[in-house]
């Protein structure tokens, strides 16, 4: 399924009206489109659950369904909710597209999520609705996590595989009932099967399946989590089974394992939690089933959990089907359609329920460019502007993002400590953050923050990257120790860090940028880091940075020094639009920054150097790291347009651009190269989808074969 896959969306939410029923939201969004519909306002439609006759009829499969959709959609056809659920089908029906199905329990129902969501009747034909491959059913999850969800392709996915089988397992009797051995043999075959073309780590049994173990091998970046393990719901907490050290019982308490995938940088963006099937039936009591929202709540993008009992024969059949279809695509909820749909004969077909708080329903992406033939046609080009040095990348924030997090998670930290009032869809907008900051507060005040800010991530990577038995890796901590001190400037620190992040990581994109020689290289980004990697392979590279605002005109420049200096493959110049972190007063971060920023360099030519202005319109542009709906990206092509000369730009046959697929942004990179085409008229655009990551790795690799 291609990233232009089109999918009508239905969401459901439950919210508590009164003590007897709750309010009903239906909102539609219908393929091709990203306007929002409301089909039903909870104030105007309600249900009713009768939780005592459901749980009596948890025995009956069709009977809980009936009961079940009885409560959610009425017993007339006339009803709001039963005629919103039949329009959206239809809608999705005569466009031959699925319909994605996500179900939303606001926190004021929490009751309700113990109930067996999957069992839903069509309230058409009396027929389990949710076999319907066409039909993608997941639990929406709301969190209150800030890390956004960056998808990764789909030739780098990792899992790791964590089977629990505790020897002494059967002195535990959950139920009166001694829990029995798991088929460590059978469940690695499946999780192999199932999970071909990963990179595969097996943590099985014997000691190695531990709660540290476990989290220790998530630190180095897993995809999916396939945990198989004993559970039980004890006084209400799910405790899982893992092992010790000397393969004993460790009695984990799922609030321990959610705390430890909390705390990881990068977090699996899918948990498959199976309990053991080995004695035909499991002895869980729905603790799996319990964990998954919370830890999708978390911040996990997706979870698969088992509801209660489900036997081995039902397990075996669900999961082949479930990894194989989320090979094909990526799309959580279609494979979870598609495993359903093959085992619903079994009369635990209901069993496996989905958690997520993924929009579109998708975990990984196949880089390269939005029209292949198109992109591979201009990688030539590329390569020669580069060779005859007719090339400038710009650089956007998402190159340091591996190194300092987002910008949408540091708006969303700022917006919740500083409780920014305005409205939800602007909390993670950091120039709209800022500017309340800066009239919140004062003008400064975002900057300071923004330093801090900084700091924190450095440590953090510090700590996370440095291997202690290394010793420049020691003595590269020791630095940043220093750096990081009190009243010790931030850059510094930068120096300390980023030599550690540049040694780490071939592929780093700084690192490949600066091999490349290029005389001229331009960058939103106010830290050294660009600077640095130009140094580490052996250039020496000039600094200076736009004077768009009085404060900051009359500061010395490089041509004060070098009035002679001109840009050179081997003394490059880095040009920082944005500003540098040592002068404060030029960063530009908040709305007004944006705004005086246009002002100023549209208004007066001389602000950006002679050399600068002629590689904006004379070269071809190597755009990387930008969100297109992100201020800097806008503000950044709305100055290059303005430029005199710009009809040269045409004289390119390539302007690259790349974009990174973030879960909830761009996920159509050929609506993204039509939205690019409009900004630069007649020149030609490539958009490559991906993260910078995978474009360097990429282009590292046509480099060294042209």
């Amino acid at each position: 399924m291609s990233p232009e896959t089109q999918f009508a969306d239905l969401e459901i939410g439950l919210h508590r009206h009164d003590p007897e029923s709750y309010s009903v939201e239906m909102r539609f969004t219908p393929p091709g489109s990203d306007a929002e519909v409301r089909l039903v306002r909870g104030d105007l439609a309600t249900a009713q659950f009768d939780l005592v006759a459901l749980r009596e009829l948890t025995l009956d499969d069709a009977a809980y369904g009936r009961a079940l959709s009885q409560g959610l959609f009425g017993d007339a056809t006339g009803s709001e909710v039963r005629a919103a659920f039949d329009q959206a089908r239809v809608a999705a029906n005569s466009q031959g597209v699925p319909l994605r199905l996500r179900l939303f329990i606001g926190p004021s129902a929490p009751e309700l999520q113990g109930l067996n969501w999957e069992m839903l009747r069509d309230p058409a034909k009396d027929a389990a609705l949710l076999t319907d491959e066409h039909i993608y059913f997941s639990r929406y999850l709301s969190s209150f996590d800030w890390q956004p969800v960056r998808l990764r392709p789909r030739s780098a996915l990792r899992a790791l595989v964590v089977i629990a089988n505790p020897s002494d397992v059967s002195g535990y009797q959950p139920r009166g009932v001694p829990l029995a051995p798991v088929d460590v043999a059978g469940e690695l075959e499946r999780a192999r099967a199932g999970l071909v073309d990963m990179t595969l780590v097996e943590l099985a049994s014997g000691g190695t399946a531990t709660l540290k173990n476990l989290t220790d091998h998530l630190r180095d970046g897993f995809d999916i989590l396939y945990l198989v393990c004993h559970g039980a719901l004890i006084k209400g907490e799910p405790k899982l089974w893992l092992e010790g050290a000397d393969g004993a019982s460790d009695r984990v308490a799922g609030s321990e394992l959610v705390t430890r995938l909390q705390e990881l940088w990068q977090r699996p963006r899918l948990v498959v939690l199976a309990s053991c099937q080995s004695a035909g039936r499991s002895s869980d009591e729905g603790a799996l089933a319990a964990l998954g929202p919370r830890l999708a709540e978390a911040g996990i993008p997706a979870v698969v959990a088992m509801q209660g009992d489900i036997t081995m024969e039902t397990v075996s059949q669900f999961m082949p089907v479930f990894f194989a279809k989320l090979a094909e695509d990526g799309q959580v909820d279609c494979a979870m359609a598609s495993a359903r749909s093959a085992v619903q004969d079994r009369p635990d077909w209901w069993a496996p329920a989905l958690y997520m708080r993924l929009k579109s329903g998708r975990i990984w992406y196949t880089p390269g460019f939005a029209e292949e033939a198109r992109g591979l046609e201009k990688w030539p080009a590329l390569v020669r502007n580069i060779r005859s040095a007719r090339c400038t990348p710009i650089l956007g924030p998402g190159l340091a993002e591996a190194l300092l997090g987002s910008r949408r998670e540091l708006a969303q930290r700022w917006a919740e400590t500083y409780h920014f009032p305005m409205a939800p869809q602007d909390r993670d907008d950091l120039p709209q953050v800022a500017q309340f900051l800066a009239v919140n507060q004062d003008p400064m005040f975002p900057r300071g923050e923004l330093a801090e800010y900084l700091k924190q991530m450095l440590i953090e990577r510090l700590q996370a990257e440095a291997d202690p038995s290394n010793a420049e890796h020691r003595a590269l901590v020791e630095r940043a120790t220093q750096a990081s001190a009190p009243g010790a400037p931030l850059d510094d620190l930068f120096k300390a860090v980023g030599a550690l992040h540049l040694m780490t990581d071939p592929a780093e994109p700084h690192r490949v940028l600066a091999s490349l020689p290029l005389p001229i290289f331009i960058t939103t980004d106010p830290s050294s880091l660009l600077t640095q990697a130009l140094e580490s392979v052996g250039k020496q590279p000039r600094v200076e940075f736009c004077r768009w605002n009085q404060q900051i005109e009359s500061l010395p420049s490089i041509y004060d020094a070098e009035p002679n200096y001109r840009p050179s493959i081997q003394q490059p110049l880095v040009y920082q639009l944005f500003g540098r972190l040592g002068e404060p007063d030029s960063i530009v971060l908040a709305e007004d920054d944006y705004f005086d920023y246009l002002i100023g360099v549209t208004s007066n030519n001389d602000l950006i150097p002679p050399v600068v202005r002629r590689a904006l319109t004379d070269t071809a542009l190597l755009f990387l790291g930008f969100r297109l709906d992100a201020w800097d990206f806008r503000v950044l092509f709305r100055s290059i347009m303005n430029r005199e000369g710009s009809g040269r730009r045409t004289n390119y046959a390539h302007v690259a651009a790349q974009v990174d697929p973030e879960e909830g942004r761009i996920l159509e990179p050929a609506r993204a190269r039509r939205y690019l085409e409009s900004y630069f008229g007649d020149a030609k655009i490539s958009i490559f989808w991906g993260s910078v990551e995978d474009f360097a790795r990429e282009f590292q690799t046509l480099m060294g074969q042209t």
